[in-house]
């Protein structure tokens, strides 16, 4: 069986300038261009080797081939969310939360200013490298933050996903160091809500299996 569609880099919505300065170039052009990159090329070519493998009737060590195919799916498909998530300041980044997503939120965490706190600490707090990202459960309709260790630990399955932020060091170290914090606090001024709200819309009005 030969592989004919394979994942790719996606371009990034604004220019590597634009999220300045919050996220320089710099750390904008690492970030995108190495390491999503590196994300994309290892799950191509864990693909291929199963592929050459099965052609060929070969061994392979299954339970560390899928372990490190989902590490780097997983890694693809989150920095496929966050590049959207996240527009200038002042066009289209920023504010505040409108419209339906707004009065989910609130009904969930009491306020726009709890919610924001919650979601601070789950990324500050998150263990070592990883995310922190806001849910919807299409069973309930509620709102929840998921706290993601590497790209792939403690995800909750077909959780639909709104908006993620990614607190790896190599997300923000050029910029702030080792002050995560702080990087958290700037993200804020950049979340394109338009975007998390469109994603909130479409899951809400689908009729896809609940969980």
């Amino acid at each position: 069986m030969e592989t004919n569609k394979l994942y790719s880099l996606p371009e990034l919505p604004y220019g590597y300038k634009d999220l300045e300065p919050y996220i320089s170039e710099e750390q904008l052009r690492i970030h995108h261009d190495k390491h999503h990159l590196a994300y994309v090329n290892g799950a191509n070519a864990l693909l291929k080797k199963m592929d050459e493998a099965r052609q060929s009737n070969a061994e392979i060590d299954v339970k560390a081939t899928l372990k490190e195919l989902s590490f780097n799916l997983g890694g693809h498909k989150l920095h496929k969310l966050f590049w959207p998530t996240m527009a200038p300041a002042g066009k289209g980044g920023g504010g505040m939360p409108k419209g339906k997503l707004a009065d989910a939120i609130n009904a969930e965490f009491g306020s726009f200013d709890r919610f924001k706190m919650e979601f601070s600490k789950a990324a500050v707090s998150a263990e070592g490298s990883g995310w922190a990202a806001l849910t919807l459960s299409k069973l309930t309709g509620r709102p929840i933050i998921m706290q993601i260790e590497k790209h792939n630990v403690n995800v909750y399955p077909n959780f639909r996903i709104l908006m993620v932020l990614d607190v790896w060091e190599h997300a923000y170290y050029l910029d702030y160091k080792n002050e995560r914090p702080k990087f958290v606090d700037a993200f804020w001024n950049i979340v394109n809500w338009d975007t998390v709200n469109t994603r909130f819309e479409e899951v809400s009005e689908c009729s896809c299996a609940t969980i």
